[in-house]
């Protein structure tokens, strides 16, 4: 395979302003813009076109662990296009792979439609501050708007915790040590532990997905950190859950109590197709924990939550319907949107009247 075939395809999908390129046997290359896939114009590509641009990506020691797992998920700087996300997999016994672009800068909060409270969050000095949603919902952008917030403003170490790295940020007033999952370090859980020695004021986990990294994250945060991580998780009180019931017996007691103590805010975000179809637009729901909120989540209500972001606007809380409600009273995204991802669709039917 002719590698100049690869970047013309790199370089198309970047001047589409696709988020995403994924390269399938038997389909045309493939663009992911404002959400939707778009199939390009011409041939679909053959299970030999695509294992060739695959391994012209890797390197030895790469194409090795692709050999043995089947499974990669890698960052790679394109002399063109920028950073990469590139993650292999293999179907029908021949390698695939899709490309998400990282982009070179961070769009400020209004570009991203964040809500003002996300800058004071970022200011705390300490605290665990959670950023779920599903796949693709922006959630590493704003994990990265926060770090380069933090870098900014505050002279203090930042240790983040990725897989794979996909914004680069050099040091502003404070240093900035980014590891790389099976290239800087085995396993999050063994960077969490060894990140704590390393004298951080912050650490930002990629993600968080068993019970030795929360309960390590938690106990950073406990100990005067502030620990910024992400989670799969469709909302608020669903998150909450999750951490909770990953726990067992006398565990989970012990986590809940860590969790009402460390926890300082959750945001759950979803990226929707705008009116016009020409980008995509950021939901959210945030909860910032307040005395109330803390005596929830140390009672184990989480099903209470909900109340308490709908009562609390004057803390900086926002509920997911709120949001939709007023970005389709903004002309930012349709009534069928807006109603079709609503927890409460007759609310936003309400106040549409």
């Amino acid at each position: 395979m002719n590698p100049s075939w690869l970047d013309k395809l790199l370089a198309a999908a970047a001047g589409s302003d696709a988020s995403d390129l994924h390269l399938i046997a038997g389909v045309p290359p493939a663009y992911r813009i404002n959400g939707e896939i778009i199939l390009a114009d011409g041939d679909a590509l053959t299970s030999e076109e695509v294992t060739g641009m695959a391994y012209s990506l890797l390197n030895e020691a790469q194409r090795e662990k692709f050999d043995q797992d089947w499974e990669l998920c890698i960052s790679l700087q394109h002399r063109a296009i920028g950073r990469l996300r590139a993650t292999f997999y293999r179907r029908n016994g021949h390698p695939e792979l899709s490309l998400r672009f990282c982009g070179d800068r961070i769009g400020t909060r209004e570009e991203l439609g964040l809500p003002a409270k996300i800058d004071e969050l970022a200011r705390r000095p300490n605290g665990l501050f959670l950023i779920t949603g599903p796949t693709g919902a922006g959630k590493t952008t704003t994990l990265n708007y926060m770090v380069d917030l933090i870098n900014s403003e505050r002279r203090c170490k930042i240790i983040t915790i990725e897989d794979p790295i996909e914004y680069v940020h050099h040091n502003k007033r404070a240093i900035v040590v980014q590891q790389e999952v099976l290239t800087d370090t085995q396993s999050f859980n063994r960077a969490l532990v060894h990140g704590l020695r390393q004298d951080p004021d912050v650490i930002v986990v990629g993600e968080v997905r068993d019970h030795e990294a929360i309960a390590t994250a938690l106990k950073a945060a406990e100990t005067g950190h502030l620990v910024l991580a992400t989670l799969h998780s469709p909302s608020v009180s669903l998150a909450l859950e999750r951490i909770i019931g990953v726990f067992d017996g006398s565990a989970q007691r012990q986590i809940i109590l860590q969790l009402a103590n460390a926890l300082q805010g959750v945001i759950s975000q979803e990226l929707l197709p705008a009116a016009d179809r020409s980008r995509r637009v950021l939901a959210y729901e945030l909860l910032v924990v307040n005395s109330a909120v803390r005596n929830m989540v140390r009672e184990n209500n989480l099903h209470q939550l909900e109340n308490s972001i709908q009562t609390g606007g004057r803390d900086g809380m926002v509920l997911m319907d709120s949001c939709l409600h007023d970005l389709y009273a903004k002309c930012h995204i349709s009534y069928d949107t807006a109603l079709s991802r609503a927890r409460n669709p007759e609310r936003i039917a309400r106040r549409a009247e």
